[in-house]
């Protein structure tokens, strides 16, 4: 696809999510303007632009990179191919070829293997209705062959290109692996071509036709391309294949080092490559068999990949300037400000304490993974009255609906209708801005993910608590010892996606008699991926079963960065309910409803719970959809994992008709997994549960319960609950099981 103009006036992003003091955070920032911008400091309490609720809070403070900088306009380049360097051809009768499936093939110009520059060279390339087509350069100028035939989408097919220069002769040809009849899409064309220029100056592509500014990306997989020596290599069995290892220039096996960023090459030239915006692996190829759909274990029928002409890892912007965090800076949740004229932006980033002894017995536990997962996601809402509320409120008026010249989150398709499965936060993430409106909320603020997490971190300064923060980039990094001394561990609104580095910590931190407060909905859902090779980068892989954004391949289950079976916790056999008694059970609109008290409110080992909350309804008012109990809800379920000494102490009412149970309760249309009614299962479940050593959890099972803390001066029941609770589980004392 031609590349997408960045036409935000003023937009950065930051290299890391968060630093502890000491540690060095790079900013970087485009500014399209020919006068320089401002940066300065702030502390986040707030970023709810809501004139109804607290307003936005921000203590500006100062820092070293405060003051002007000069304005410069960068851009992204979003396509993903691979890059081979320093792969010099000779100017000898050579046949390139490849096994391909295309998911755009009516799309022109998408490089297959290409090395045509200035200085000559060819291109086996896709070319829309005329089908594989092969570009090379001559003295005159550049020539093209074409099949001309279509190929089919989403079918596998071998194609090459032969070019003879002692015969300037030039042919190419595709061919069906599996021909369906009477489509006509197997040929081969053929035509001399004379003063062949088939050299180039030793730069190959894979996945894209090259350039300057790399272009002609493809769409679809790509498996076991080769070059070869000689120009009579193109029988319809044996495509591209030498007869001898003496015959083969280059030959790419994508089935090997499937975790990494290089491409190998197992000719006798060593041409390895380098994999440029994270295209997608343990992709299975035309070989697969289906006897195995672990990567791991058959990896010789994973040996494609999955380019995408808008796939985006790294944009790699140069720094602006660094904020090295300073001794003493309280943690918590930061941002730099940026304006230049009329234009602003706010990039957030996280401060965590230093190393050593902890100031405060409270965490909170940022949910970067969601963060960065839903990155960018276009909603399809920035209609008029969107635009209206942002202006009236002061939120920022760029939404991924109407710029995507970034990439788009994992809840978007690729342009070729394949699934997005990495996201990353380098790049600029336009919904992570503190103000951001997800919605227009008739009913609150229509805020998602950070914006609306400062809901809590607002309500924990308003009742004057000392709390640090971490990530979830961080737990996953160092595990159960960033935690260990905190007796308290909150979540926000929703900490969906986890790893098993994550999962384990939290685990730990609850058998070693932590307490964990978990404030949200639809968390601890789905298994993602990271690794060192790709840094910033998150992989989901939606398979079986669950609320999908869309659904994985079949065989294509397993992530690619860590070889682990992607999808759903539940799939794996930990479903929320074992970690903190509640898991995902219906969803609906962003509407809040609220909370009505069970009779497990009075018992013993939990009513003081409820000192002083007489209510028997609980939180009918909100800045999230109106409701403390809305959205996305969870529920108890002993049979998956809840404790069985887990008590329901409140439980959702009132959600109406456009609220539906999570599809991997459906057993048929009549029966559920646990055997209730579907509609039985539409409910939130505010639970509590002791566990061994003095922890605890309690857990509220709703997205939109941190929305209603700060109603009426933040004194209301739900305020009054949580702070019951939180300081509860600050006093050692253990509890009653």
């Amino acid at each position: 696809m031609p590349q997408i103009p960045n036409s935000i006036d003023l937009i950065g992003y930051a290299d890391r999510w968060s630093a502890r003091p000491g540690e060095t955070i790079s900013f970087k920032v485009s500014s399209r303007s020919a006068e320089p911008y401002r940066a300065r400091l702030v502390r986040v309490i707030s970023g709810d632009p809501n004139p109804n609720g607290p307003g936005i809070k921000e203590v500006p403070l100062a820092a070293d990179f405060e003051g002007t900088w000069p304005s410069r306009a960068q851009d992204a380049e979003l396509g993903s191919y691979a890059r081979i360097r320093d792969a010099h051809l000779r100017p000898e009768p050579v046949t390139v070829s490849a096994t391909i499936w295309p998911t755009l093939p009516g799309r022109e110009e998408q490089g297959i293997v290409s090395w045509l520059d200035k200085s000559g060279g060819a291109a086996l390339f896709l070319d829309g209705e005329r089908g594989a087509s092969v570009r090379i350069a001559t003295a005159r100028g550049v020539e093209t062959v074409s099949v001309g035939k279509p190929l089919r989408a989403r079918a596998w097919y071998r194609v090459f290109a032969s070019i003879d220069p002692r015969s300037d002769t030039v042919r190419v040809g595709q061919l069906a692996v599996h021909p369906i009849g009477m489509v006509d899409d197997t040929g081969n064309a053929s035509q001399p071509v004379s003063a062949l220029m088939p050299g180039g100056s030793g730069e190959i592509f894979i996945g894209a036709v090259g350039g300057e500014t790399v272009s002609g990306h493809f769409n679809g997989k790509i498996e076991s391309p080769a070059i070869v020596r000689g120009a009579d290599q193109t029988n319809a069995g044996t495509i591209g294949q030498a007869s001898s290892r003496d015959e083969v220039i280059a030959d790419w096996d994508f089935s090997l080092d499937i975790p990494s960023l290089r491409v190998i090459d197992t000719g006798p030239n060593g041409w390895h490559g380098e994999l440029v915006n994270l295209p997608a692996r343990a992709m299975k190829g035309s070989n697969w068999s289906g006897r195995e759909h672990c990567w791991r274990h058959a990896p010789t029928e994973y040996g494609a990949i999955h380019f995408h002409e808008d796939d985006l890892s790294d944009c790699g912007w140069e720094t602006d300037f660094t904020y090295t965090v300073p001794t003493g800076l309280q943690s918590g949740a930061y941002a730099v400000r940026l304006a230049c004229g009329e234009h602003e932006d706010t990039i957030p980033f996280f401060v965590l304490p230093p190393r050593g002894p902890r100031r405060t017995p409270i965490c909170v536990l940022i949910p970067t993974f969601t963060y960065t997962v839903y990155g960018n996601y276009a909603r399809g809402v920035t209609n008029d009255a969107y635009r209206a509320r942002a202006s009236e409120w002061g939120a920022p008026k760029a939404t991924p609906d109407d710029h995507q010249e970034y990439g788009l989150s994992t809840y978007n398709f690729h342009t070729d209708g394949s699934g997005i499965c990495f996201a990353s936060h380098r790049r600029p993430v336009l919904n992570l801005r503190p103000t951001f409106l997800s919605y227009v909320d008739p009913r609150g603020s229509g805020l998602r993910h950070f914006p609306a997490d400062t809901h809590l971190l607002d309500w924990l300064e308003a009742n004057g608590y000392e709390y640090d923060l971490v990530t979830d980039h961080d737990l996953h990094r160092e595990g159960y010892e960033l935690i260990s001394s905190y007796r308290v561990v909150l979540t926000p609104s929703h900490p969906e996606y986890q790893t098993t580095n994550t999962l384990d910590a939290l685990r730990r931190h609850l058998d070693e008699g932590g307490r964990l407060m978990y404030l949200g909905g639809n968390g601890f859902y789905w298994r993602v991926a990271l690794s060192d090779a790709a840094p910033g980068v998150v992989e989901i892989r939606r398979g079986e079963g669950g609320i999908r954004a869309w659904a994985a391949e079949p065989g294509e289950y397993y992530n690619a960065l860590d070889g682990e079976f992607g999808g759903l916790w539940r799939r794996n056999d930990r479903p929320p309910q074992q970690l903190v008694g509640v898991g995902f059970s219906g969803q609906g609109p962003f509407v809040g409803s609220y909370y009505v008290r069970k009779p497990g409110a009075d018992d013993p080992r939990a009513a003081w719970i409820f000192e002083g909350v007489p209510d028997h309804t609980l939180g009918d008012f909100g800045l999230s959809g109106g409701g403390a109990a809305g959205f996305e809800l969870d529920r108890v379920d002993f049979r998956l994992g809840s404790p069985p000494n887990t008590i329901v102490l409140a439980t959702s009412a009132a959600h109406d008709d456009t609220f539906m149970v999570v599809p991997e309760e459906h057993l048929t249309h009549l029966m559920t997994w646990p055997g209730e009614p579907p509609e039985d299962l539409i409910r939130s479940d505010m639970a509590f549960f002791g566990t061994g050593r003095g922890g605890a959890v309690f857990s509220v099972g709703s997205i939109t319960f941190c929305g209603s803390l700060s109603h009426n001066g933040y004194d209301n029941n739900i305020s009054r609950i949580t702070k019951n609770v939180l300081d509860r589980f600050l006093d050692a004392a253990p509890f009653e099981t």
